[in-house]
C-alpha cells in the first residue's frame, strides 16, 4: 500500500488530521518537508548551528506533544514557523544575564554641528528592488549577523518576522520602549554596514 504523501496546502489539513492520530509516517513527512526551512529560521536567531538545530528538535517535539491544540486558523507551516521562532527566544532569555554588546563602534559618526559625517544618500535602486538581487541579500545577512546579539534579536523579530513592538518587548521582556531604541540604533548600524558597498554600484 503507498505511502499518503501531503503535498499541497489543500491536503494540509489531511496531514494534520493524520497527526493528530499519531500517525509516525506523517510526522516524518512533516519533518521532511518543513525541517530545511524551520533550520534557516532558527539559524537567524542562533548563532551556533548545534543550538539552531536543537531548537528545530525541541520545536517538533512541542508539535507533536502539542498537535491536538492547533485549530487550524492558520497553515500548519505558519504555526510550526511560530513555535521554531518562540523556542529560540526562549533559549535566548534562558541565558545567563551578561553585560550588553556596545554597538557604538557600527553607528554612523557625526560632527560637531550635529551632521552625520558621511550623511546617507539615496541608492542607485530601491531596497525592495535591491534585495532581490543573490549577492544584495548575502551582504545584508552578514551584516545583521555582525549585530550584537541584543540588536540583532530585535532587528529580526521586527523587521523579518514582523513582530509587533508590544509582541517583541513581552517576548524577550524588556520595556517596549527599550525595543524602539535598539531597533532604531540596529537599522543605523545596518545601514551604516551596507552602505559603502551599494554607493559603488551606484558610480
Amino acid at each position: 500500500m503507498a505511502t499518503p504523501r501531503y503535498r499541497s496546502e489543500a491536503e494540509d489539513s489531511d496531514l494534520v488530521a493524520a497527526l493528530k492520530i499519531g500517525d509516525e509516517t506523517a510526522f516524518r513527512q512533516l519533518v521532511e518537508q518543513q525541517g530545511p526551512r524551520m533550520l534557516s529560521v532558527a539559524r537567524r536567531f542562533m548563532r551556533d548551528d548545534d543550538q539552531a538545530r536543537d531548537v528545530v528538535q525541541e520545536a517538533f517535539i512541542q508539535v507533536y506533544r502539542k498537535i491536538g491544540t492547533f485549530k487550524q486558523k492558520a497553515k500548519l507551516s505558519t504555526w510550526l514557523h511560530r513555535i521554531v521562532v518562540n523556542t529560540a527566544l526562549m533559549r535566548i532569555r534562558s541565558r545567563k544575564r551578561k553585560r550588553e554588546d556596545s554597538i557604538e563602534d557600527m553607528l554612523p559618526g557625526f560632527l560637531e554641528d550635529g551632521h552625520q559625517a558621511n550623511p546617507a544618500r539615496p541608492w542607485s535602486d530601491s531596497g525592495e528592488k535591491l534585495l532581490q538581487r543573490k549577492e544584495v541579500r548575502q551582504l545584508v545577512r552578514d551584516a545583521i549577523d555582525r549585530l550584537p546579539d541584543n540588536y540583532r534579536t530585535v532587528l529580526l523579530m521586527r523587521d523579518i518576522e514582523e513582530m509587533s513592538t508590544a509582541e517583541t518587548a513581552q517576548a524577550l521582556e524588556i520595556t517596549e520602549n527599550a525595543v524602539k531604541i535598539r531597533l532604531h540604533r540596529a537599522r543605523q548600524a545596518l545601514r551604516e554596514q551596507i552602505d559603502p558597498a551599494l554607493r559603488k554600484e551606484a558610480l
